[in-house]
């Protein structure tokens, strides 16, 4: 099983290569770049200063900078070489948790990044525990009560917050339990009067403002997951092995924790790498409705700013939460299903 794991890490390299590269690339032929962005601001403010381009021109025809200040642009942003050199020279500092400095903020991104990542730990951590500990007992209760009121109900209401978007039950929440009953706060991670709270205080405070965004969170999930958990417990159940053990006389209950349990949460053991990795990767429509600062808003702000360091930097990132998490959904089926053997 060791040399199994080995080979998955190592498979990770080549793989982050490929993702990286990929975006890098489109990053450098994307028009708006940061280059374009600056020339464009400064065609705007020459306009409304009423300034002539260089060489007498129009701005429609002409560039504000000259060809000079331009070069030295493209030279500060790494665009005066070829993109291929500019990808190993940018990953040479990656490997050093160099990731540039942001053409939005002018700080060091990895800075940026870390101060946005406590809050993406904070409810990517507690929505995945969360999920479990609710779908679990849910799916268990759905098929021992298969076709009765309560599986009929719960499955309606599962349904109907799979199908909403968890930006739209965001806007929901916000407009009603947050805006007009006012019994939750319209947004943000704490209060302004944080700092000045007791422990225990600032502990409730950061509680009453997470529940309407871990509710947005968690929603798309709960179907997903409860059903999973009801549909392999029941194929558990029918399966000869537990039928021949109540036969024998063990009683139900024992028969479904000790017995068809372990094998049915085999299936959601293989989510759960995977379910952390999007989770601390955040929602940015989630995060821009609650106003959370976090990974998931930052991301999306950086790409339509076209701030590349950052974008590329959340890539890092998230690419190897996603990578990681991948073989740490092998390592959960291990864990529970001791026929596997990585060989």
């Amino acid at each position: 099983m060791t040399s199994y794991f080995i080979r998955r890490l190592l498979l990770v390299i080549p793989t982050f290569l490929g993702i990286t590269l990929l975006v890098f690339v489109i990053t450098r032929f994307v028009p708006g770049g940061p280059v374009d962005k600056i020339i464009s601001e400064a065609r705007m403010m020459s306009q409304s200063e009423g300034v002539s381009a260089p060489g007498g021109e129009s701005f429609e025809t002409g560039s504000p900078l000259s060809e000079e200040q331009i070069e030295e642009l493209k030279e500060f942003y790494g665009f005066d070489k070829p993109v291929f050199v500019s990808y190993f020279e940018w990953l040479k500092k990656v490997l050093v948790l160099d990731l540039g400095i942001s053409t939005r903020y002018y700080d060091p991104v990895w800075e940026i990044i870390r101060d946005k990542m406590p809050v993406s730990i904070y409810y990517g951590t507690i929505s995945t525990i969360l999920v479990y500990l609710v779908c679990i007992p849910l799916g268990i209760l759905k098929a021992i009560k298969h076709k009765t009121t309560i599986d009929n109900t719960s499955s309606v209401l599962v349904l109907i917050g799979y199908a909403l978007p968890g930006f739209v039950v965001a806007i929901v929440l916000f407009v009603w339990p947050a805006a007009n009953w006012n019994w939750f706060p319209l947004g943000g991670f704490v209060s302004e009067e944080f700092d000045d709270l007791a422990f225990i205080d600032q502990v409730g405070d950061v509680v009453y403002h997470s529940v309407l965004p871990m509710i947005a969170y968690m929603i798309g999930s709960f179907a997903t997951m409860t059903f999973l958990m009801k549909n392999t417990l029941m194929d558990n159940l029918s399966a000869d092995y537990v039928r021949t053990a109540i036969a024998k006389g063990l009683s139900f209950r024992s028969a479904v924790f000790k017995h068809a349990f372990r094998n049915s949460i085999i299936p959601l053991a293989t989510h759960f790498g995977n379910n952390i990795s999007m989770f601390l990767a955040g929602s940015f429509l989630i995060e821009k409705v609650f106003n959370i600062d976090g990974l998931g808003l930052l991301g999306f702000e950086s790409l339509v700013e076209r701030d590349y360091p950052i974008v590329l930097g959340v890539l890092v990132i998230t690419t190897v939460l996603g990578l990681l998490g991948n073989i740490l959904s092998d390592f959960c089926v291990a864990l529970v299903d001791p026929r596997v053997r990585f060989e």
